[in-house]
């Protein structure tokens, strides 16, 4: 492995310049758009604000505010400034939030988003499983759609994702966790309510009741339809697979969903719906764990993976 390069003294020298105080109170300015009204949040003399950013203009070398009788205004280098500001902000606080965590015993935190699939279908009984193990091990859940979820953990909003992984997920590390299957759900009373297994493009002369046009089975139902040179008829959108049911029970459609997520569902519906499998390849889906970098981990997200993905391969990714 390369060997970083040691950092110039000049470069030591700025580190050890600047002030967190001064960065904190050129914040305050900026969102508040004003040096008295940062003064009277951060309860300090407006002079004193005053004093320690023409301090840090001194130290930098750069004009940081434009000053006017109505407030202040940024320059370009005090807008590049404020991104970093904000940025190193950030992780200080979260730095002493999770340092805190283990003063108090706790010893970790997991930012963790995932589809609605695997929301419904896996993750209760799994984390559920996980925190009567590791209750000192907090999580915190997020429902997004899959694009949404590759794009939280490629922007660092997210230590785990939990999804169908889509194309264009660049350089993100992927494992495997769950596979489910689609089914075709349709009222009991429904023309094919009788058939065992279906094409989908044999349900395009139907109305649907379909998920966000965004969301993994969306996009792959419309492909179907596009390969075919049809078009899916679709009534109403849903956000979520209790309202889809509840829709097609009531007669508006029918829908795709997860095989699993109508079996758990249909106990509170009752028998009026029926699940037919989808015979086409695009139906037998797998849900991947994704990170940036499964090695690179915090000691509870990898605790964590390790429970979701406990295959030999799991060990070899986060030990690489």
């Amino acid at each position: 492995m390369p060997v970083p390069a040691p950092l110039h003294p000049s470069e030591r020298n700025f580190a050890r310049r600047i002030d967190l105080t001064s960065l904190q109170l050129f914040v305050a300015v900026c969102e508040l758009g004003s040096i008295g009204r940062a003064a009277e949040r951060e309860f300090i003399a407006a002079s004193a604000i005053s004093k320690r950013l023409s301090d840090l203009e001194a130290t930098l070398g750069i004009t940081l505010l434009y000053r006017h009788a109505r407030g202040v205004d940024l320059t370009p280098a005090g807008e590049s400034l404020l991104h970093h500001a904000r940025s190193m902000l950030y992780s200080l606080e979260k730095m002493q939030g999770e340092l805190s965590e283990y003063a108090d015993g706790v010893r970790g935190h997991v930012r963790v988003h995932a589809n609605i699939s695997a929301i419904v279908q896996f993750l209760p009984e799994d984390l559920g499983a996980f925190v009567r193990h590791h209750d000192a091990i907090k999580i915190d859940l997020e429902e997004h759609l899959s694009s949404e979820v590759v794009r939280a953990v490629q922007e660092g909003a997210a230590d785990l994702g939990i999804c169908h992984v889509p194309e264009g997920a660049g350089e993100l590390q992927t494992l495997p966790y769950r596979q489910d299957r689609l089914v075709l759900v349709v009222p009991r009373s429904h023309p094919l309510a009788q058939r065992t297994a279906i094409d989908f493009v044999d349900s395009l002369d139907f109305d649907h009741v379909g998920l966000h046009t965004a969301s993994s089975i969306y996009v792959a139902m419309h492909q179907a339809a596009l390969e075919a040179g049809r078009s899916v008829r679709l009534r109403i959108h849903v956000t979520g697979l209790d309202a889809m049911c509840r829709m097609i029970d009531n007669g508006l459609g029918i829908g795709v969903m997860p095989l699993r997520a109508f079996e758990l569902m249909r106990g509170g519906i009752g028998d009026g719906l029926v699940g037919v499998a989808l015979q086409d390849v695009w139906a037998q889906r797998e849900i991947r764990l994704v990170a940036r970098d499964f090695s690179t981990l915090p000691v509870a997200a990898r605790t964590l993976v390790q429970h979701l993905q406990p295959a030999p391969a799991t060990a070899e990714a986060l030990a690489a």
